[in-house]
């Protein structure tokens, strides 16, 4: 009998990207019809330090945009030293390297924002002035939209980091996407949840990416990591991105979500300074179409032109 080949895992070394890498690692081995102690023996961690990792002193904008996240994993994907990546869906660029696709897309975590804080339940409890942490250009942008009077200040880092420049006093608050926390085991931190629908989270937000070379993408291992609603909502919210020629340069949100049969689609964009927001929604019923993915994807395109054509340059740094 032929013997199943390792499958090697490539990740980030941050202690969320672990976290995450950790949960798909027994899932895989579980997959392969391994026993949970030997994960590590048939499907071992590769850790790979990305430049975003390695840049933290600056926007992800002013060197280069969240492909940073997964350059070099992606590489190591391409020369055969790893077999899969798992990634944070959100931080993967709307297109890919020639050679690699996104085979599959687990059950989505908590795809909402949460806003965290020593002194305030909520953002509206903010005082005038107060200073919000965040890396993210989305973040700024929808919440000068809701405060026009806080003191947005650049705040990058891991979890762990972020969190400890809040207790620093380095900010009055902060935004991290809850989902992150939750894999941490770090959920009660949150203050309060964000509105998907009022601010939409980045497109993909809570999902993960097992990024493989196309080759492998209907291999078994990779087959069981599906989960169908997950793939069919982040096809609509991508869809938009795609659209929307969505980077670190322009502020992007957006949510999808079932209701029975009908999957639900909001789609906005920002000035950057938050001045200006434009938002589209919409909805398909995927009850009787044959191929709900190509179908969502479609809708978030559609959306996606809607809201271009409508902002046109204000939406760009």
């Amino acid at each position: 009998m032929p013997t199943q080949p390792v499958v090697r895992i490539g990740a980030r070394g941050s202690k969320l990207s672990l976290a995450q890498a950790g949960h798909m690692q027994r899932r895989i081995a579980a997959a392969l019809g391994a026993a949970p102690e030997d994960a590590e023996k048939v499907a071992p961690l590769i850790v790979i330090t990305t430049t975003g990792d390695r840049v933290q002193d600056r926007r992800l904008l002013e060197i280069g945009g969240k492909g940073l996240f997964t350059k070099e994993i992606e590489e190591a994907l391409l020369d055969g030293r790893i077999d899969c990546a798992v990634h944070s869906m959100k931080d993967m660029p709307a297109d890919l390297p020639e050679g690699l696709c996104i085979a599959a897309i687990p059950e989505r975590e908590d795809p909402r924002d949460a806003f965290v804080s020593l002194t305030a339940e909520r953002l509206e409890d903010l005082p005038k002035g107060a200073r919000l942490g965040t890396a993210s250009l989305r973040r700024q942008a929808q919440s000068l939209h809701r405060r026009p009077d806080l003191d947005v200040q650049m705040l990058r880092g891991n979890v762990d980091t972020r969190l400890a420049k809040l207790a620093a006093g380095e900010a009055d608050a902060i935004l991290l996407a809850y989902a992150g926390l939750r894999r941490l085991g770090l959920g009660d931190r949150a203050s309060a949840l964000i509105d998907p629908a009022e601010c939409p989270p980045a497109p993909g937000q809570g999902a993960l990416a097992i990024e493989t070379r196309i080759s492998d993408r209907d291999l078994p291992w990779v087959a069981a990591l599906r989960d169908h609603p997950t793939t069919v909502a982040v096809a609509a919210e991508r869809g938009a991105l795609q659209a929307l020629e969505g980077s670190c340069k322009t502020a992007i949100g957006a949510h999808a979500w079932f209701e029975g049969s009908s999957l639900k689609l909001i789609v906005e964009a920002l000035s950057p300074d938050g001045a200006r927001r434009f938002r589209h929604a919409g909805d398909v019923d995927l009850g009787e179409l044959a191929d709900a993915e190509a179908s969502a994807r479609a809708l978030g395109v559609s959306l996606g032109e809607a809201v271009k054509a409508e902002a046109g340059d204000a939406i760009s740094l």
